[in-house]
């Protein structure tokens, strides 16, 4: 798809029904994606001009299809492993682009691997020919299975190279490196969040993580399937929290190439957190234990102390407020999905 023309088109008709002088023109890769449709959110309610790029492999256009009309949002279906050309001036980018749930990002680990270098080359690149500001996401992926806890941004982290998850480990682990060199070399104003588990509305049912895979189970009466023995632990942030945490890193006054830890330090067992899915969907399901999977983290816990210390960002959502509102979500959208077979049912008979 030729994004040069599309984003053109975007921009002249954008800015012309804006009228607002002090927008920002913002590109969001991954826009259609569970983080990238409510950052696209919030950018439009804070008045920029939004030229959203995703190749719809996990994003859905269901995240973002209310912000089709609005008159400073574009969508444009692009792999960011194919260069990106943006004519006019461009202002930020939030690279986003990647699968984060791993039975997605497994389907094929060569792509997701080049997602994260060669589009990560691809959005420096463009950010150093505009002059734009990048926030480049990684992920607390980058610890692997660590072997301290809290995670600090000191901590180098234990990351099997050859495992299921390396494609994606390495990957985001790379696409530090290469914010660091562009940074150094180029000059290029980098910002690296390290993404601690985020849970809430727009997370697809098929994403394949704790929160949405036990929700989705127990509101389908399901056998809510806990990994290993459960005694596994993470920390949850809600994603407006995170959304609000990126936002103020982005548009910090100073350059800061270093990553910074975002995420809600409180842990869970994962075992507590399929509890407490139970109770609030009042579900008739029961746990079942299953095998864990190759590599997966025995515990995870942010330390926060530098996101505090340099942008005073403390995530405020409680997990029982953040599980009820995605609970909501989904069982709304298991309405809409009963509503749409039923039709379906009465046009065949």
């Amino acid at each position: 798809m030729n994004v040069t023309a599309h984003v053109n088109q975007a921009r002249s008709e954008n800015e012309a029904s804006s009228g607002q002088t002090g927008a920002l023109r913002v590109l969001v890769t991954g826009g259609a994606g569970f983080v990238g449709s409510h950052l696209c959110r919030r950018l439009l309610a804070e008045g920029h001009v939004v030229l959203c790029l995703d190749n719809l492999l996990s994003g859905q256009m269901s995240n973002i299809h209310d912000l089709a009309a609005h008159d400073r949002f574009s969508f444009s279906r692009h792999d960011v492993i194919d260069p990106i050309s943006v004519e006019g001036p461009l202002d930020r980018i939030y690279n986003l682009a990647c699968p984060a749930s791993p039975p997605i990002y497994q389907r094929d680990p060569i792509h997701t691997f080049q997602t994260c270098i060669t589009g990560a080359t691809n959005v420096l690149t463009l950010a150093r020919q505009k002059g734009a500001r990048v926030l480049q996401a990684s992920t607390s992926e980058v610890y692997g299975d660590p072997m301290i806890s809290p995670q600090s941004e000191t901590y180098w982290g234990n990351v099997n190279t050859f495992g299921p998850r390396a494609c994606y480990d390495e990957g985001k682990r790379g696409a530090e490196t290469l914010c660091h060199d562009f940074h150094a070399q180029h000059g290029v104003d980098v910002r690296i969040p390290r993404i601690f588990n985020t849970y809430g509305p727009n997370m697809s049912p098929e994403d394949g993580r704790v929160i949405s895979n036990f929700v989705v189970q127990a509101l389908n009466d399901l056998d809510v399937t806990v990994m290993g023995d459960g005694t596994q632990t993470r920390s949850f942030c809600y994603i407006d929290d995170l959304v609000d945490g990126l936002l103020h890193f982005m548009e910090h006054p100073r350059p800061h190439p270093t990553p910074v830890n975002f995420g809600r330090p409180e842990e869970y067992t994962v075992l507590e957190i399929a509890q407490k899915v139970l109770e609030l969907t009042r579900s008739k399901s029961k746990i079942r234990f299953i095998d864990l999977p190759v590599d997966d983290p025995r515990q995870r816990k942010p330390d926060i102390s530098v996101a505090q210390s340099l942008l005073g960002w403390v995530p405020h959502t409680s997990l029982e407020h953040g599980l009820n509102r995605t609970v909501r979500y989904f069982q709304a959208t298991n309405d809409r999905s009963d509503a749409r077979l039923e039709t379906t049912q009465a046009r065949m008979l």
